[in-house]
């Protein structure tokens, strides 16, 4: 194997150049590749090896420890390099369908940097390991796997990712605690070996660089043991996820619309209620043919309640006969191809209403109509 002479410096903080020199020469050390191939081979036999919870809603235990394991050993650089390479191998060889979706390998590369700024040339303590934990739920589950998600199900599958947006954040939130403890002490297996192997360093007592690690010290992880100090972090880390989350959930589902989640029947189904509710609200049609349709729809965040913002068309029965729709059929339009009818000029648009129902009982809570 190819000999290099490696600095065994430790950081306070990935922030300087010296940081990221040292783990830009990883990319030298034949031995921290053939790690580093080691480390994707575990990644990628262990991505699939998951508890499942609920259809799409997974929990992989393995493969995060894996992942950390091996940032801390060779760095950010080598690590994004190989979350790229573990993530289309994964797919290329353990397919669950669907089409490579590129921005998931963001998702991967993310979450093996975090690790890595976290626990590379430094001295893993609990409190690292908590800290690194709660910004892997945080950020790269919850926030960036969650924006990738939504673009895939958009864009690939033409789906609304919303319905497992709540799952999915209740499933970090919970597991924070549990994979925090289960990192730290993982790590303080695993410590020991890699420092007798020369893959990690400790830290000398003056602050002096160490070349050949101390046979006495080195080869224990004390820094791992929780205390109640530790605890209280948990704690208010949790506490603070869950109010960035709540707040997050409560402004999502105020600015973003259900009505793109509908299938066909769904639309239908909506679409014919709303006719129901403006009839029995106003007495303006009671004698017109009229088509609604629901052009957004927003559902209060831990509330009963769904806002419909509604387009109230009244049909023009001569111009129907003889179209190449039924009124069936056009009562099952979406925002955009009804408004291609009204264009036709099968249809008026009349008025536009809010509506809010009582999501459980169905029950009308407000109607306003211009």
């Amino acid at each position: 194997m190819q000999k290099i002479q490696k600095s065994t410096t430790l950081y306070p903080h990935p922030f300087s150049k010296a940081y990221w020199r040292d783990a830009a020469m990883e990319l030298k050390d034949t031995k921290m590749l053939v790690i580093a191939a080691l480390m994707i081979a575990l990644r990628v036999s262990m991505k699939w090896t998951v508890i499942p919870l609920a259809p799409n809603l997974n929990i992989n235990v393995g493969a995060p420890l894996v992942n950390a394991m091996g940032a801390m050993i060779f760095g950010p650089v080598v690590a994004a390099l190989a979350a790229c390479i573990s993530d289309l191998l994964g797919f290329l060889l353990f397919p669950q369908g669907g089409v490579y979706f590129v921005p998931y390998m963001f998702v991967e590369v993310a979450g093996s940097v975090l690790f890595a700024l976290f626990f590379y040339r430094a001295k893993v303590t609990v409190t690292r390991v908590i800290l690194a934990r709660f910004s892997m739920d945080l950020f790269v589950n919850i926030i960036l796997n969650s924006l990738v998600s939504m673009w895939y199900y958009a864009a690939v599958m033409g789906k609304s990712y919303a319905f497992m947006i709540l799952p999915a954040v209740i499933k970090n939130l919970c597991l924070f605690p549990i994979e925090s403890f289960l990192l730290a002490l993982f790590l303080s297996v695993v410590i020991p070996v890699t420092r007798r192997l020369k893959l990690t360093y400790v830290a000398p007592s003056d602050g002096t660089e160490v070349a050949e690690p101390d046979k006495k010290k080195s080869h224990r992880a004390d820094e791992l043991k929780f205390d109640k100090k530790h605890l209280v972090l948990l704690l208010a880390l949790f506490a603070v996820g869950v109010c960035c989350v709540v707040g997050y959930l409560a402004y999502y589902y105020d600015h973003t619309s259900i009505s793109g989640s509908y299938s066909a029947e769904e639309r239908y189904d909506i679409n014919t209620q709303m006719i129901d509710v403006v009839q029995a609200q106003s007495d303006e049609y009671d004698d017109a043919v009229l088509v609604t349709t629901v052009e957004s729809a927003y559902k209060k965040f831990l509330g009963d309640t769904t806002t419909y913002n509604v387009a109230v068309y009244v049909v023009d029965e001569n111009a129907l006969n003889g179209y190449d729709k039924d009124l069936g059929s056009i009562r099952g339009l979406s925002k955009s191809k009804a408004k291609a009818v009204a264009d036709d000029g099968v249809m008026t648009r009349a008025a536009d209403a809010t509506i809010v129902l009582n999501t459980d009982t169905g029950d009308v809570v407000s109607f306003e109509m211009k």
